[in-house]
């Protein structure tokens, strides 16, 4: 068995044994090589199952909470889906082989720029990146069938959950930053939202606002 091989056979156990048992997830994942979106001193450590640093202060958040929230999410091949917080890019890229169409956005410009050139590098035409404050969603291209948050607040984003369809999912952390946060489902209905808690999780906090860099 090649080295690289091994390495993808050990990835793809080390999801399964954390709760990632969703096969179109487990596929998207083996596809998407999270090497791509790590750079520098940590690119060694790209396949253990650990958040790592990237520019700007953010992380790249561990590969098994990637796969526990794409599940979470259901999403399926006709949806439309929103990201807040792009940071390496690495959640929207596994997204992509999963929905129709993902938008992105993210308050830092760098991150943002990075993040497109390894989707241009990986041919994911079906990604939009965009530089912004994500706690206001994307307006212009709502509503969404699903909405993925990956930055902590302490209450789900009344933006979001307004533009997020009947019938839609979205998971994000809650809770305060520097605290043990929740990762929750949102599901609107006819009538308003459910909401289910799923996991205990550890996220950098969602700040409004565009970034410096």
């Amino acid at each position: 068995m090649t080295d690289d091989r091994e390495r993808t056979m050990r990835f793809l156990y080390a999801l399964r044994s954390k709760g990632v048992t969703d096969a179109r997830v487990l596929a998207a994942m083996e596809r998407i090589d999270r090497g791509a979106f790590v750079k520098g001193l940590f690119a060694e450590r790209a396949y253990d199952d650990m958040p790592l640093p990237i520019a700007c202060g953010q992380t790249i958040s561990q590969p098994s909470v990637v796969g526990l929230m794409s599940q979470a999410l259901e999403v399926g091949p006709r949806d439309k889906v929103l990201e807040v917080g792009t940071g390496s890019g690495y959640q929207a890229a596994v997204l992509s082989e999963l929905a129709r169409r993902v938008y992105t956005i993210d308050r830092y410009r760098r991150l943002v720029r990075e993040a497109e050139e390894v989707f241009r590098a990986l041919d994911l035409t079906n990604i939009t990146a965009v530089t912004g404050d994500g706690s206001f969603g994307l307006p212009e291209q709502a509503p969404f069938d699903r909405i993925i948050v990956t930055a902590a607040a302490e209450d789900p984003p009344g933006p979001l959950l307004a533009q997020l369809r009947v019938g839609g999912i979205m998971v994000l952390p809650v809770g305060q930053s520097g605290a043990v946060q929740t990762l929750i489902r949102v599901t609107r209905t006819e009538n308003g939202f459910d909401y289910h808690e799923l996991r205990p999780v550890r996220f950098v906090p969602l700040v409004g606002g565009l970034g410096q860099e």
